[in-house]
């Protein structure tokens, strides 16, 4: 079997950003009904005239699921800005196996719904969320890993600005892509 030498990873990750921010701009977070069947995105594939074309061109075509598995993200970011904590959670596979890692493992979709309740009491100390350099890397039909930057910016008095780096697996559920473990720096 042939294998193409992988792109760079800069160029991924510009190219998922800026796809990003189109559909963000074409209200791509919103959810889709399920009465409608999915719109391919992805034009059909053209022959490389060698690998090195490939490498040549910055931009990647992302697959369906790949677009499914980012509108999870901005969709939690959407609703984090709009100061839903419910709803942010509820990218979260409701499970009791469900894992958040940080400073501390916490087990559990409940358990992680009453620390963001605890841990983000006000809609300031909740601040505005921007989530950069996402990546996704599709493991099997029904597993994806995405990982990625966030920023939030609050005031001083609300624990100030805070960066970090996360990686999130999702699964396919009948529900959609959910989040079953999140490992957020």
């Amino acid at each position: 079997m042939l294998r193409r030498k992988p792109r760079p990873k800069s160029s991924r990750k510009l190219a998922l950003t800026l796809l990003c921010s189109l559909l963000l701009a074409a209200g791509a977070a919103s959810v889709q009904s399920a009465a409608q069947p999915p719109t391919p995105l992805d034009p059909q594939p053209t022959p490389q005239s060698s690998p090195q074309s490939d490498q040549d061109n910055p931009l990647h075509t992302a697959s369906r699921t790949e677009l499914d598995v980012v509108k999870v993200v901005l969709t939690q970011e959407n609703t984090w800005n709009a100061g839903d904590v419910e709803d942010y959670v509820m990218g979260y596979k409701n499970s009791p196996d469900t894992l958040f890692i940080d400073k501390q493992v916490t087990k559990g979709y409940r358990q992680i719904l009453e620390d963001y309740k605890h841990n983000y009491l006000s809609r300031s100390s909740m601040g505005t969320l921007t989530y950069s350099e996402l990546e996704v890397h599709i493991l099997t039909d029904t597993v994806a890993i995405c990982t990625g930057k966030y920023h939030l910016d609050r005031g001083k008095k609300d624990g100030g600005p805070a960066d970090g780096l996360f990686s999130l697996v999702l699964q396919k559920t009948p529900a959609g892509w959910k989040i079953v473990l999140d490992h957020t720096t």
